[in-house]
């Protein structure tokens, strides 16, 4: 069974070393998504229908709500370590102004990068500390991250040229009725999604509901409401003491098995893995910029 490592999760959104044997469902995030290798056999994952593999020299890219799923192609009995990156943009966004766009669906030009030697150490590192230190300062562990970030993106993301990613933004907002309809999806996360009821509360017949609400969010109701399922469970499992029955009851979910199914299917581990693992950092006093390698 897949297991979690270590993950530290914070204001620049969640860092897992996960040890991993099995695939994981086609999902989708608000971060931006980065995955890199740490030990094992070579895998791959899926992104956007495209095969995207996972090797000591290359990276695999997931951009903000873009579909993927992990494949672990590997031959049979052999695992994969994988240092997965969810990063808020917003966090990007405060250390440097040009990466405010790293919530863009196109922010990575490409779903696989090649690693560099210089790149490979700083993940080799990154796990290193990651897997041995007893404690990480919130100083520390963020300038890690952000240097690790940069080396991996710098040849895969016009994220230096703000303007020509600002040209390829799509020029529609999201319709004010798709808006709406993940409002409702919001206020009870407990209740089973109903594409009728939605189509109905919006206006629109289940046909239209569904493509608008595809071309909107890059993705469908049911992959939406499970990242909104999902991120409440990581909440409530991370900031709070309720039991992991009482968790998966509040959010729908008429038995704690089948909460710990859907969870282990979208992250790979279990919900009680998740909660004893799980580390939390207060953001520091006030980011050191010369810190922080350009």
């Amino acid at each position: 069974m897949s297991s979690a490592v270590k993950i530290y999760q914070g204001r620049f959104g969640r860092v897992a070393l996960l040890d991993m044997d099995a695939p994981l469902v086609g999902h989708a995030h608000h971060h931006c998504h980065i995955l890199l290798k740490a030990g094992g056999a070579d895998v791959a994952f899926s992104v956007g229908g495209e095969r995207a593999p996972l090797t000591d020299e290359s990276a695999v890219l997931v951009n903000a709500w873009e579909p993927h799923a992990y494949l672990h192609d590997a031959p049979p009995g052999q695992r994969t370590v994988i240092l997965a990156l969810y990063i808020e943009p917003s966090w990007l966004a405060d250390l440097q102004r040009s990466l405010a766009l790293s919530g863009h669906p196109r922010f990575f030009s490409e779903k696989v990068v090649k690693i560099d030697s210089h790149t490979r150490r700083l993940v080799e590192n990154f796990v290193i500390e990651m897997w041995w230190a007893d404690e990480v300062s919130p100083e520390r562990m963020e300038e890690l991250l952000f240097n690790l970030i940069i080396a991996v993106i710098e040849r895969a993301s016009g994220w230096r040229d703000i303007v020509a990613m600002l040209r390829s933004r799509p020029a529609a907002a999201m319709d004010a009725r798709i808006r709406r309809a993940i409002a409702l999806m919001r206020e009870d996360l407990s209740r089973e999604l109903d594409i009728d009821m939605l189509a109905q509360q919006c206006g629109l017949s289940r046909a239209h509901f569904f493509t608008l609400f595809q071309q909107s969010t890059q993705v469908t109701p049911l992959v939406y409401a499970n990242v909104l399922r999902f991120e409440a469970a990581i909440q409530r499992l991370s900031q709070g003491s309720d039991p992991v029955g009482d968790v998966a009851f509040d959010l729908g979910f008429s038995a704690p098995s089948h909460f710990s199914r859907f969870f282990r299917q979208h992250l790979g581990i279990t919900p009680s893995n998740y909660r004893r693992v799980v580390n939390l950092f207060e953001p520091p006093d006030a980011p050191s910029e010369t810190t922080l390698v350009i």
